[in-house]
């Protein structure tokens, strides 16, 4: 059977990137998978774990031989990475990226549209962890998992497809939106949990660590990312994580108004609508 995809250039191969190195190589999805970086240290290793079939410290010779580029860099260079990129795509070539955060990504690629060469859509596989690099990598990452394509409003539809299509072949449940909101949406369901995570952990005091058990550790275990991604993150999103983090300041003063007077009935009204909502969820 054909590849889908005969050659794919994946610039950055930690977690995310090497993860889909490995898939589209177990899956027979690509003859060629490059992964690009920018030291020998982490190719060697997805290497080493076949996560690609090959490796490049020479990005635009490698792009210039993909059929489809993934971007699976750091938040704040994956734009500046696409425009670097951009002159040495052959024409027509499928890009996109795995960034955290669309608005501005995605902002910054149309402002150039007409003379762009490649053809780019975002997307943000939701399938993050604490953990980081190629040795974090794993080819079944993205089965069963979220991946959401924010194309703009330009974006020609084939091109749409194609990115579901590719997402789609790694295992994901794929939704597309809008950037602004795919940005409002995770706003609430990934960057303000990463923030009240490390509130929680910052604001346990010195000395009780041995005393913590499961609550406590599962609440503050995504506090253990990254502190350079989860700030670009933040930053980068944060007119909606300020509302989001402004629901949960409301909703965490009617709790310790409660608890301030007593009121037991009020404090289960929260405590049961908030259940509600996670049990619903499952999981």
């Amino acid at each position: 059977m054909k590849a889908p995809w005969p050659t794919v250039a994946i610039i950055g191969v930690g977690l995310i990137g090497g993860s889909i190195g490995a898939a589209l190589l177990t899956r027979k999805l690509a003859r060629r998978v490059i992964g690009i970086g920018r030291t020998k240290t982490s190719l060697r290793e997805a290497s080493r774990r076949k996560l690609v079939s090959e490796t490049s410290l020479d990005i635009m010779s490698s792009v210039s031989e993909a059929d489809l580029v993934i971007v699976a860099t750091s938040l704040s260079t994956i734009s500046a990475t696409l425009e670097a990129i951009d002159a040495f795509v052959r024409p027509g070539t499928l890009l996109t990226d795995v960034g955290s955060t669309k608005v501005r990504i995605v902002a910054e690629w149309e402002r150039h549209r007409n003379v762009h060469r490649g053809c780019f859509v975002g997307a943000h596989p939701l399938a993050g962890s604490h953990l980081q690099g190629p040795s974090a990598a794993t080819a079944d990452l993205f089965i069963g998992r979220t991946t959401v394509v924010t194309p703009s409003r330009a974006t020609p539809t084939a091109n749409v497809e194609a990115v579901c299509d590719f997402w789609s072949a790694l295992g994901s449940t794929v939704f597309v939106m809008p950037p602004r909101q795919h940005d409002r949406i995770l706003a609430c369901t990934s960057h303000t949990p990463h923030a009240i995570a490390a509130a929680l952990a910052s604001a346990t005091p010195h000395g009780v660590q041995q005393f913590t058990a499961g609550g406590w550790r599962d609440t503050t275990r995504i506090a253990s990312g990254d502190p350079d991604l989860w700030a670009d993150i933040l930053l980068d999103n944060g007119p909606e994580v300020a509302k989001s983090l402004a629901r949960v300041a409301t909703i965490t003063e009617k709790m310790l108004s409660a608890i301030k007077a007593g009121d037991r009935r009020r404090l289960i009204t929260i405590l049961t609508h908030a259940k509600e909502i996670r049990d619903a969820v499952g999981g």
